[in-house]
């Protein structure tokens, strides 16, 4: 199988999964991946298509495109955002849609965010793949988004 670029959805520090603060996630249980830390006073971020494919999933706090490999890409934007119910996030895409890589498909405030007590760390996971499945992972350096995150060739 030919190896397929997952993009930064946006710009931030990579994060392990490990340190994501949610088990969910930290341990894997929906797959691999990585994870990206927004700067602070970032402001309004378009979170962006990670691959091309179709919108199978579309919450305004998180979705997965489908990849014509058959692969499938969690973005989760921050964490236990489903308790806002959508507010301060403005959904782009419908499921259904077909999205470039790089394509913005939700905006969101990182900052405002944070200051209702949540995280704004984005996972961005391959699902149904094997744990520590995605190797040289560029924890710690900074990504913009539309660069790529890390390659998956499941």
């Amino acid at each position: 199988m030919t190896p397929t670029p997952v993009l930064a959805p946006i710009s931030g520090t990579v994060v392990g999964l490990a340190d994501v603060p949610d088990p969910v996630f930290a341990e894997q249980l929906v797959g691999a991946g990585a994870a990206v830390e927004p700067p602070d006073g970032a402001g309004p971020t378009a979170v962006r298509a990670p691959l091309a494919g179709t919108v199978v999933k579309a919450h305004p706090h998180a979705f997965i495109v489908r990849h014509e490999s058959g692969a499938a890409v969690l973005v989760h934007v921050g964490i236990d955002t489903v308790t806002l119910d959508g507010d301060g996030f403005t959904r782009h895409v419908a499921e259904g849609d077909q999205v470039a890589a790089g394509t913005p498909v939700v905006t969101f405030d990182p900052t405002a965010v944070r200051g209702r007590g949540l995280s704004a760390i984005t996972p961005v996971v391959v699902l149904d793949s094997a744990p520590d499945s995605i190797p040289d992972l560029p924890t710690g350096k900074p990504v913009s988004a539309g660069e790529q995150l890390y390659t998956w060739a499941g």
